[in-house]
């Protein structure tokens, strides 16, 4: 199952608000710091009406089950539906097809990623949502790319971000796959996935990957409008 979604300038979608908790006015963000491996929470029993969709509508186990890369300081965010989720970055790189589809960049660059999990603390389904996304410095775009990557609100004026789309590539130990419902993708309890994020555009082939920076800037996760910078494992915060 490929959840491959285009997540530049995104919009959420109006029937977020159907697994949500209403009531929930603004998003909150927290910072803690995780050890080497990301904590994988368990759901508890819970048999009352609202439960999880039936798995069944998937098809398939979704993507590959591996164990918990290793990953820099943990972020919580809640959005305003009361949806809770914590990420924690993974690593930034390049590649000539970083998604693994659609067709390789032009001999002589590249297309930059990002890597980050995202886990779904609650003890039900949530909407499978991506809010994490990646920057660079505008001086290591190409000029005919430039005018396509933009600067966000709360993130350092000599930083952009290109078009791009983000993909679950990995359950992380044990995690139960997606569930599809009404049209909706949602994390299961407790889940834990590997997301990468791939910009659509070509950047140039010896781009620096530590001038790569995953971000959360969205107001549906940060309601002072500042950015707030995933670190990478053993970069200082």
């Amino acid at each position: 199952m490929s959840n491959s979604y285009r997540s530049h300038r995104r919009r959420k979608k109006s029937s977020a608000g159907k697994v949500g908790l209403a009531g929930a006015l603004t998003g909150a963000v927290g910072i803690a710091v995780v050890a080497a491996g990301i904590f994988i929470l368990r759901p508890g029993s819970d048999d009352g009406a609202g439960g999880e969709p039936s798995l069944s509508a998937q098809g398939g186990d979704g993507p590959a089950s591996t164990p918990a890369p290793k990953v820099g300081p943990a972020l919580s965010l809640t959005t305003p539906e009361g949806y809770s989720y914590t990420l924690a970055a993974v690593k930034t790189g390049v590649d000539s097809k970083p998604l693994g589809d659609g067709t390789p960049a032009p001999a002589g660059s590249s297309y930059a990623y990002a890597e980050y999990v995202i886990t779904n603390n609650q003890k039900r389904a949530v909407l499978l949502d991506y809010p994490a996304d990646l920057f660079m410095p505008l001086s290591e775009v190409p000029k005919e790319a430039q005018e396509r990557c933009m600067p966000q609100p709360g993130i350092p004026e000599s930083m952009c971000t290109l078009p791009n789309r983000s993909k679950v590539t990995a359950r992380l130990n044990g995690s139960k796959p997606p569930i599809t419902d009404a049209g909706d993708t949602l994390i299961p309890a407790g889940a834990s996935y590997v997301v990468r994020i791939a910009t659509d555009l070509p950047v140039k082939e010896n781009l620096d990957t530590g001038d790569l920076k995953l971000y959360v800037w969205n107001a549906r996760y940060t309601s002072d409008r500042k950015g707030i910078e995933l670190a990478l494992p053993d970069t200082p915060t």
